[in-house]
């Protein structure tokens, strides 16, 4: 008996060891709780939703870990919920509470002008000098959730902007380097917010360590991103700007007139889920028409809509009436890389303008090859300096893949030293840090070979960099082996206006089709991304990123998604100005039907290899901001388009109630490849089964044009597949503003894979464009 009872306490004793081994390894961090639409449109007692919050908490959360009861954000306005620190077996408990929509782990998201409107309105045909300026409202509020604003650029000056718009509840947030005065009636309101501790920081998406989000409590911009976003959207008009000299021109936002709101929710660390999700709530309370967010999931780890703080607040924003435009992510050019997919998303790939930068190479045998940067190098033609590869440099025992690359700690810095050094780019080794490894092992410049990224310019301040494609680094590389003593010298940045060809689809532009669901055609439109002008924050404590004798830039260049998607940003609030009363999804229709499809040289657009760019690399083609102010017809695509799609798309019924706070039931035949049947201005078919019949997808559109008008429908498809529009002519009238069409998709005799075409209705003076993409099997 005894022995059975010390059996049975050793065994008791090791569960219990196990029990608090297990317990001990599961470190609570940050995770978000979101629970649906709030129940008032107002957003409640804010004290009544923290307080039942808490309550919540409380009972789950043991009474001797009672510091953990307390909120890091709570959500009340457009939807309800908090963000707290759970274990993970608190969070499990959780998302089985009735009232919970999605418990998920707190994600750390990515931050993914002068030529560019020029270039835009230059290439739509029609002269911006046109009698609807007059008619332009300022009253638009442009929310941008980034990295904060720098308050003192030009670009944020409200010299002719009327008082504020009195339905506007924001604040502007005081701090010891940013005070109330630093708004005025263009920079309307600045916010800032707490990240969780770092000790219970956000998950790193991609697996990878993560660091602790460091946002310094003020609204003012400390990385420059925000600042710079903020201005391509609605920045002021600026007459002689440039940066340092290049792109010399009048800087100016898509809207000049519009305000501006600052949301400061990410450092240079990246942003936390849960402080975008405040952001959104915050934006949407405060009163903006348009929120912009140059932010994105990593591609890899994409999760669902529900579990996506920037889907969740973009749908209940939209419910609420206000525009969500976001980039499509910088991971390209590979398939499935975009990101922000929603349909209720207006999601922006990035595209180059007519104008480049580029830093010579000139050879010891006299050859100058043209390399893509922006350098303010001191270097001239008069001398020359030796030229090595670096796997030629290479510390002991650094295997030659590393050195090739300027891998950290790959050069020997005895052997670089005064040296202009070639490395090699493969993807997994940003020029970024290239440069700066060259740098540090005191190399007197560097080349850079890579075809990929040679049409994104990357700045290098005063340090001698260029980069140049596969041909002219194979003619460099030749040189090097025709002599024994091989030099160059790299020649400080020059401007190439009128570039051709151009728009061309940025090489990093993140491409479709969505991982989540091809049902929908992602990316939805394209905008200028790449080497873009914009308001800066002053650098002078970075070293070497001042050229001598110069002043600090109060503008920088910047190239990426993030840069495309305050173009979007702008655009819209321009069309808004002029028809205030157009719903967010007739802006993006507008912009969507009468996108720019053919380049400066007349030609179909293309991507960064020369080849045409397809849908799932533009979308539906450039924007046009002044065609889309009259784009003849809209499509309206509703709330409950984007309920059906939740349907379609296999969420339960309970669970969109919640979402939605309305009486609404999903049909009873719901599934995925409906989803090409909600009323979206563009039209995708993930699967067409070539040995069945026929695929038919419905529109409706509304007249915005002239009330008596008749449109006839002219389909644009490839060999094979067959389209048939029915009916072919569509008549509105006096009273009749909207018809219905439908489109039927037969594909015994087209090629396997994505088709790609279109059906335009056109009146005679307007041409509504609608691409199609369908996939053959």
């Amino acid at each position: 008996m005894a022995s059975f009872l010390q059996f049975f306490l050793f065994l008791s004793l090791s569960h219990l060891l196990i029990s608090l081994s297990a317990a001990s390894n599961e470190a609570p961090q940050s995770y978000i709780v979101y629970m649906g639409k709030s129940s008032n449109s107002h957003g409640g007692d804010a004290e009544v939703a923290e307080s039942s919050h808490l309550q919540l908490l409380s009972s789950i959360i043991p009474s001797y870990e009672s510091e953990r009861i307390s909120l890091i954000h709570s959500y009340h306005h457009a939807f309800k919920g908090f963000s707290a620190i759970l274990t993970q077996k608190e969070a499990s408990i959780l998302s089985g509470h009735e009232e919970i929509v999605s418990v998920f782990p707190d994600p750390l998201l990515q931050l993914h002008t002068t030529r560019s409107w020029d270039f835009l309105n230059m290439e739509s045909g029609i002269s911006s000098k046109l009698s609807f300026h007059h008619n332009m409202s300022s009253d638009v509020i442009i929310g941008v959730i980034d990295t904060g604003i720098w308050p003192e650029s030009p670009s944020f000056n409200d010299h002719g902007i009327g008082e504020i718009p009195s339905r506007w509840k924001g604040l502007c947030m005081e701090a010891s380097d940013f005070k109330k005065s630093d708004c005025n009636r263009k920079l309307i309101g600045a916010r800032y917010y707490k990240p969780p501790k770092a000790s219970t920081k956000p998950k790193s998406i991609s697996n990878k360590k993560s660091h602790p989000i460091i946002l310094t409590s003020s609204p003012r911009d400390s990385v420059g991103h925000g600042t710079h976003t903020a201005s391509i959207a609605a920045g002021a008009t600026i007459p002689n700007a440039s940066y340092y000299g290049l792109a010399r021109g009048t800087a100016r936002g898509g809207s000049p007139s519009a305000r501006i709101a600052s949301y400061k929710a990410c450092s240079s660390e990246g942003c936390s889920g849960s402080t975008i999700l405040k952001a959104f709530d915050d934006a949407i309370k405060d009163g903006v028409d348009i929120i912009s967010v140059s932010i994105g999931m990593t591609s890899i780890f994409q999760t669902d809509f529900l579990d996506d703080p920037i889907a969740i607040g973009a749908f209940h924003a939209q419910q609420m009436g206000v525009m969500v435009v976001c980039s499509a992510g910088n991971s390209g050019p590979d398939p499935y890389t975009i990101v922000n997919t929603a349909p209720w998303i207006f999601t922006i790939a990035a595209s180059n303008i007519d104008r480049d930068f580029q830093s010579a190479v000139v050879l010891g045998n006299g050859k100058t090859f043209q390399g893509s940067a922006i350098n303010f190098s001191n270097l001239t033609r008069s001398e020359s300096y030796p030229l090595a590869r670096a796997e030629d440099v290479a510390g002991a025992f650094t295997p030659s893949s590393d050195a090739r690359i300027c891998y950290p700690g790959s050069l020997d810095p005895k052997k670089v030293k005064g040296k202009i050094i070639i490395c090699f780019g493969d993807g997994s080794n940003p020029r970024r840090i290239q440069k700066l490894v060259v740098e540090d092992a005191k190399a007197k410049g560097m080349i850079l070979i890579d075809e990929s990224q040679k049409g994104s310019p990357f700045e290098s301040g005063i340090y001698p960099f260029t980069e140049v494609g596969d041909i002219a680094g194979f003619h460099i590389l030749k040189y090097i082996n025709s002599t024994k003593t091989p030099t160059a010298t790299i020649l400080p940045t020059k401007e190439f206006p009128r570039v051709r060809p151009a728009p061309v689809v940025a090489f990093f532009s993140a491409r479709g089709p969505g991982g989540l669901t091809e049902n929908i055609l992602k990316p939805d439109i394209m905008a200028p991304g790449v080497a873009i002008l914009a308001a800066m924050i002053p650098k002078e404590e970075e070293a070497g990123s001042v050229p001598i004798g110069k002043k600090v830039s109060k503008f920088g260049i910047k190239s990426g998604t993030s840069m495309a998607c305050p173009h979007v940003t702008g655009a819209s609030a321009f069309i808004k100005s002029v028809h205030p009363h157009w719903s967010s999804s007739m802006i993006r229709s507008a912009l969507m039907t009468t996108a720019i499809i053919s380049n400066n040289m007349r030609k179909d657009l293309t991507n960064s290899t020369g080849f045409s760019a397809n849908p799932h690399e533009m979308g539906v083609g450039e924007i046009s901001p002044l065609k889309a102010l009259s784009p003849g017809l809209v499509f309206e695509t509703t709330e409950e388009d984007y309920l059906l799609f939740l349907c379609y798309y296999g969420y339960p019924e309970k669970r969109i109630k919640a979402v939605t706070n309305k009486k609404f039931s999903c049909p009873k035949s719901s599934f995925d490849e409906l989803i090409s049947n909600i009323n979206y201005p563009s039209i995708s078919i993930s699967k067409l089964d070539r040995h069945l019949a026929t695929q038919t997808v419905t529109r409706t559109v509304r007249n915005v044009g002239s009330p008596n008008s008749t449109y006839i429908a002219l389909v644009h498809a490839p060999v094979g597949l067959e389209v048939t529009v029915s009916p072919k002519k569509m008549v509105f009238v006096e009273g009749l503003k909207r018809a219905s069409y439908k489109v039927s998709f037969h594909g015994k005799e087209a090629s396997r894979g994505y088709n790609f075409g279109s059906i335009t209705w056109f009146d005679g003076r307007h041409s509504v464009r609608t691409v199609f993409a369908v996939n053959v099997e």
